[in-house]
């Protein structure tokens, strides 16, 4: 099962549509604090509240937490600094998709960290800054998905 890892989320829309592409996908969602809004959120909630019990959620307090709770084998950041197009990976089941807040990405230290296997970028026009957090969450697990023959999807 894919697994996404939200580090520091704080748009509250958006940590809901990737709650909604959770339970499409059967991705897991991991969102790691801390993080910018209430779970009571009404942006959350009509993002994806109608799907919130279909997705296979947790919240870790911290990242080192999130590390102990995935066991990684291997995990893509998710950067406008990275080289590699998120295409050219050859995605495997158990993937971590890493990707930063909405208003700084993800910190320097978080891409340094020793878990992350490498940073990955989703290929756009030049000059512009990033594409929106859920997205590009979107964008990466569809792509994962679609290599691994959109497991368990009614095509």
């Amino acid at each position: 099962m894919l697994r996404i890892l939200f580090v520091e989320p704080e748009i509250p829309g958006n940590t809901g549509n990737a709650i909604r592409l959770a339970a499409v996908t059967g991705a897991e969602l991991h969102i790691v604090e801390p993080i910018g809004f209430n779970f009571d959120d009404a942006h959350l909630r009509r993002a994806g509240l109608d799907y919130h019990d279909l997705a296979v959620m947790t919240v870790h307090p911290d990242l080192e937490s999130a590390w102990a709770a995935l066991q990684p084998n291997r995990v893509f950041a998710f950067t406008t600094t990275g080289v590699t197009p998120h295409t050219e990976i050859q995605w495997r089941e158990d993937d971590v998709l890493m990707f930063g807040k909405e208003s700084q990405g993800l910190a320097e230290e978080h891409k340094a960290d020793p878990h992350v296997t490498q940073e990955v970028r989703i290929p756009m026009l030049a000059a512009r800054r990033s594409l929106n957090l859920a997205n590009a969450a979107s964008i990466g697990v569809y792509e994962a998905w679609r290599q691994l023959g959109f497991t368990g999807a009614k095509l």
